[in-house]
């Protein structure tokens, strides 16, 4: 492993640590834009352990994420971390599992690394670009080539009853004719799977660039595909909609929503 490489793992697996050490206690809960939306001082003190982590290490890096310490960068040059330090903060409230840490590292506007880390279940997916995918140091197997009938799908129910960013009318066929759809609530995680095969494909129609970074560089490295619901790549600077899976599951799902 690379210089860079281990050192965020080791900074998450450390954040980690502390997550399984705190997540039973009493913690303070916030309310950021809504009743949904939410933020604990366990996910502010593991910003904080990542961005000293990365910074004290790498002191000219930027860093782009959630919880207000990491500003947007202006440009995509250098080299700019996207964290999110728990992906997933409802499970972790209120399930306790089923939410992840995720870090991306891009270099001169191309992702070059990224890394998805289930707390709960210690399992690591990390990622260099050009040298495949692996989950806690096993070579993960290339994407099978699946469309919609046969898939399993990753995506919020919100986006199957009226709402203002997509026609709900598109939606509902695929759901009917997809294997079946699943809402897990934490974007990282559920690209993580589809890179992993556990499911086939991820929908949503609102992720920010910390959300799905990793995973989609994780993705990729596995012949899979990932761009916006339009078909669009993604910018990496603003909230986008997204749509992952296979070659042939993205190709079906983009026959669904053109029409």
């Amino acid at each position: 492993m690379q210089g860079i490489e281990l050192h965020a793992i080791d900074l998450m697996k450390r954040a980690g640590k502390y997550i399984r050490q705190m997540i039973d206690h009493a913690y303070h809960i916030e309310e950021k834009t809504n009743k949904s939306d939410l933020v604990t001082e366990i996910d502010k003190n593991v910003e904080d352990l990542l961005i000293e982590g990365i910074l004290n290490q790498y002191p000219d890096h930027h860093i782009y994420g959630e919880e207000g310490r990491a500003a947007r960068p202006e440009t995509l040059g250098g080299t700019i971390w996207f964290v999110d330090p728990i992906d997933g903060t409802m499970n972790f409230i209120r399930q306790k599992r089923l939410f992840a840490i995720s870090i991306a590292i891009m270099v001169e506007g191309e992702l070059q690394y990224g890394f998805v880390y289930d707390v709960m279940a210690d399992e690591m997916f990390h990622c260099i670009k050009g040298q495949g995918a692996f989950e806690n140091g096993i070579r993960l197997a290339p994407i099978e080539e699946k469309p919609v009938s046969d898939a399993i799908i990753c995506m919020n129910a919100t986006w199957v009853t009226a709402n203002r960013r997509i026609d709900a009318a598109l939606l509902a066929p695929l759901v009917k004719d997809a294997v079946g759809v699943r809402a897990v609530g934490a974007a990282s995680l559920e690209l993580a799977w589809v890179a992993a095969g556990r499911v086939d494909g991820y929908i949503t129609m609102r992720n920010m660039p910390w959300d799905y970074a990793a995973g989609q560089l994780l993705i990729e490295e596995l012949g899979g595909r990932v761009g916006t619901i339009e078909g669009d790549a993604m910018t990496f600077q603003e909230q986008t909609s997204v749509l992952a899976g296979s070659r042939t599951f993205v190709a079906d799902v983009l026959t669904y929503v053109n029409k």
